[in-house]
């Protein structure tokens, strides 16, 4: 039902070891590490670039490839595996919020024209569109609509590298000959890394000098803050999260909650467990690990300490909720479920970053107003 709908490739291909040779005849490409991330780089050829997306811990040896080739300019020779994208793009559809802070930040807001998960969306320019209908509302399900998304004719599809296979987005949106740009920002473990995933995006905009003074200034921001707590030696003790379904899934020591925990000179008392992956654990075992902790970050979607004794009367046992230092990221939330903290937050982690420092250090942010942080009352 697909066939009369034409791209230059419709194929998706996964990458391993050497297939994916990035030299082409008399054109040996540059390649431009990020400072931070680890999940992408791009080589840059004299007619064109080849961005290449990797799934991080879960499987190194995974990689996507995504060829961006000027409009109207030949195709050049390429390796097999790549999507041929061409730049700059006009017509985008997100499937997740993490994009709309990206796209905001180089001023590409009205290239998107179709959106999924929209009740989590905060920007209200995006709200707009998609109550006037210039977005169309995308259900991102198995009950996927590929025909739909083919209607809106878009010059490429982001979207994150699935976690279950039985919602393997990507593939579905493949079979159907939708060209599908998959990301990784959300494996990054430093915020910075994560931030720096605008460069990533901005290249399908031809927007590349805009997107590093984009971060390059936010680094800045953040490396100065960091100096700001960087001779600390009292840090306050810190835990995060609250049980869903009675599991509480602490984030892991090599988290990105867990590094600006430390870069706001906190204690996070699971840094000494491995990994970015949360760990499953019972409110118990959490309880004999952060009772006296000095500090509880983002208890799950809780504004308010009475809903959230509310839930389960044993959190005033803690030595934080006793003595009023519930603080959660929800500032900004809407009335729905849009929380911009998962937008410009992202690309601006220095605003996080402060205020967490406001939070675990006042004296050192003593004019700072919490941006995205709140106290629970």
């Amino acid at each position: 039902m697909f066939r009369h709908y034409n791209y230059h490739v419709l194929f998706l291909f996964a990458c391993t070891g050497l297939s994916c040779v990035l030299a082409q005849a008399n054109d040996i490409g540059t390649t431009q590490t990020p400072h931070y991330a680890k999940n992408f780089e791009i080589t840059v050829f004299s007619t064109h670039q080849i961005l290449t997306v990797r799934n991080g811990e879960d499987d190194p040896t995974l990689s996507y490839q995504y060829a961006l080739v000027p409009k109207g300019t030949p195709v050049p020779e390429l390796p097999k595996e790549c999507l041929i994208i061409r730049t700059p793009v006009e017509r985008i559809v997100v499937l997740e919020t993490i994009y709309i802070g990206f796209l905001d930040a180089l001023d590409q807001l009205e290239t998107i024209t179709g959106a999924a998960t929209t009740d989590y969306i905060s920007n209200p320019t995006i709200r707009r569109r998609l109550e006037d209908g210039a977005i169309q509302k995308l259900q991102v399900t198995q009950k996927l609509n590929p025909e739909r998304l083919l209607l809106l004719k878009p010059d490429l599809i982001f979207t994150s590298i699935p976690v279950e296979p039985t919602m393997n987005i990507p593939a579905q949106l493949t079979r159907a000959g939708l060209p599908t740009v998959i990301t990784a920002e959300y494996k990054e473990h430093h915020p910075l890394a994560r931030a720096e995933w605008i460069k990533f995006i901005a290249a399908f905009f031809d927007a590349t000098e805009e997107a590093d003074k984009i971060f390059n200034a936010t680094a800045d921001r953040y490396e100065a803050l960091l100096q700001r707590v960087h001779a600390i030696q009292e840090r306050p003790t810190v835990f995060c999260g609250a049980p869903y379904s009675s599991v509480w899934h602490m984030a892991g020591g090599d988290s990105y909650i867990a590094q600006i925990i430390r870069d706001a000179g906190g204690n996070y008392l699971w840094n000494d467990v491995t990994g970015a992956h949360a760990i499953p654990l019972d409110i118990e075992r959490v309880f004999l690990k952060a009772a006296n902790a000095d500090i509880w970050l983002n208890p799950s979607f809780y504004r308010n300490s009475q809903t959230l004794f509310a839930a389960d009367p044993r959190f005033k046992k803690f030595r934080a909720a006793q003595t009023g230092h519930i603080y959660n990221n929800t500032k900004q939330q809407n009335t729905q479920t849009g929380n911009p903290v998962w937008e410009t937050g992202i690309v601006n982690p220095d605003k996080a970053l402060a205020d967490l420092i406001k939070i675990f250090h006042p004296d050192r942010m003593p004019d700072r107003e919490f941006v995205y942080y709140e106290t629970l009352e």
